[in-house]
């Protein structure tokens, strides 16, 4: 590992620049809707397309990485963050600041498979796990870090100058990248499946419009789309989202589950804006309040992590959405309180920690082969991304509708309150932790037939 030391700095420092990006905006939403005169519902849009890319991305780099090494592409994604955040610096127009964002995702959604990938070159398996470990706990950080930077710097200086961090930081890992990530590429894959991708991604975005703008003619073209990205993954030689990953229950469900999370990720967003809003507190103040939140997140991981091994993945995933359902439910009758709101960060994330930390990358990596277990893994994070994707749209939606934006704000969350129903319901069929053990021991993988 100390050898390892300086390619683990570089990859931490890349993922905690891409994973900064996604929440430091939070805070600064009611600053930018004045600025670009852009309703609130709207205000989604910085969000989601930024999460749709990074859908795309993870695809592209990961294939690309395979192909040409780790380094070129890397160092690629770090550059196309980079200028990204000059381009949002400057941006004049609402649309301009989009199609920074969208180059933000391009290159940040690719360092983290990037990442992992190359510590599974470089590090030794007793040690990888920890390796992992070290590059994804930034992300806690990042989420930590970036309401209460976004809050401060949006207060006293002015939005514009979130990304002005990003340069020395950019910077700072492709000199480091250049040096310490290895250049080879040491397996070579099929071709990306450009299709499916334009598939899928067209299909989100065409949901992700209806949802927002309450179009239900364009949401259902959009299903139909992703009903033909499904026929289209039966057929091709390499799908992007292999759909024998679905054939078992406990697999298949977990992955419904993990959209579910996905979406109640997404009513993370909004809350700065609704504190903003409803209670006239400063951007700095809304952010450090959101900041509470990712801060029990934080602290609950670790020890969700061991409950696994007493508990079983169904408890913990069971006791998540129940803390989440009661926090969220906290949030939408009381976000003009300040304690009832403090009290709503306190318990839902809690609730986050247990969902969004190990038990369900613990039953993926459980109920797959050697052989398939990285594919299903990166379908995990793909699956929590198109439920943040879904949750932001249908906050905006929701909003959008409502005769009053303190209104929208209520009924937003009871939405998502009752998506916290569902994922209870769904964790409610997973194994027990008995049932879980005595399936891993004799487990026989169909996806190795």
């Amino acid at each position: 590992m100390r050898s390892n030391k300086p390619l683990l700095l570089t990859l931490a420092l890349g993922v905690f620049a891409g994973a900064l990006d996604l929440g430091v905006l939070s805070p600064a939403l009611p600053a930018i809707a004045r600025e670009f005169t852009v309703p609130t519902g709207d205000l989604a849009w910085i969000f989601t397309l930024y999460l749709l890319v990074t859908v795309a991305s993870i695809a592209i780099a990961g294939t690309l990485a395979d192909r040409f090494g780790r380094r070129v592409v890397y160092m690629s994604c770090i550059g196309l963050f980079a200028i990204g955040s000059v381009v949002a610096v400057l941006a004049p127009t609402y649309g301009v600041f989009l199609f920074a964002r969208a180059l933000q995702a391009l290159g940040a959604g690719g360092v983290f498979p990037v990442a992992t990938a190359a510590i599974g070159d470089v590090v030794e398996p007793q040690r990888r796990g920890s390796a992992l470990g070290l590059v994804a706990a930034t992300w806690g950080l990042a989420a930590v870090i970036g309401p209460a930077f976004g809050g401060i710097v949006t207060h006293f200086i002015s939005w514009r100058w979130i990304f002005v961090l990003n340069f020395p930081l950019a910077a700072i890992v492709l000199v480091l990248a250049y040096r310490y990530v290895p250049r080879a590429a040491p397996r070579i894959r099929g071709p990306l499946d450009g299709f499916g991708l334009l598939l899928l991604c067209a299909g989100l975005l065409l949901v992700m419009d209806g949802l927002v703008t309450a179009r239900l003619v364009t949401a259902i073209l959009g299903v139909l789309i992703l009903a033909g990205f499904v026929w289209w993954e039966r057929v091709a030689e390499y799908p992007i989202v292999p759909l024998s990953l679905f054939t078992g229950g406990q697999l298949a469900k977990t992955y419904v589950l993990e959209i579910a999370i996905g979406v109640l990720e997404g009513s993370l967003f909004f809350i700065p804006t609704v504190l903003v809003g409803a209670q006239n507190l400063s951007y700095a103040q809304a952010g450090l309040i959101a900041s509470l939140g990712a801060l029990m997140f934080v602290v609950v991981i670790p020890i969700s992590g061991r409950a696994l091994d007493r508990l079983g993945s169904r408890d913990v995933l069971l006791a998540g959405a129940i803390l989440t359902e009661i926090g969220l439910a906290i949030f939408a009758v009381g976000f003009y309180s300040l304690p009832l709101t403090i009290l709503a960060m306190v318990v839902a994330g809690c609730g986050f920690g247990a969902l969004l930390g190990a038990p369900t990358r613990y039953i993926v990596t459980s109920e797959t082969s050697e052989n398939r277990r990285a594919t299903a893994v990166g379908l995990l994070s793909q699956a929590l991304i198109v439920g943040q994707i879904l949750g932001s749209s249908l906050a905006g939606g929701v909003i959008g509708l409502a005769p009053s934006e303190l209104h929208g704000y209520r009924d937003a969350y009871l939405c998502f309150c009752g998506v916290a129903l569902v994922a209870l319901a769904i964790a409610a069929t997973l194994y027990p932790r008995v049932r879980e053990q005595r399936a891993q021991a004799g487990k026989v993988y169909p996806l190795e037939a």
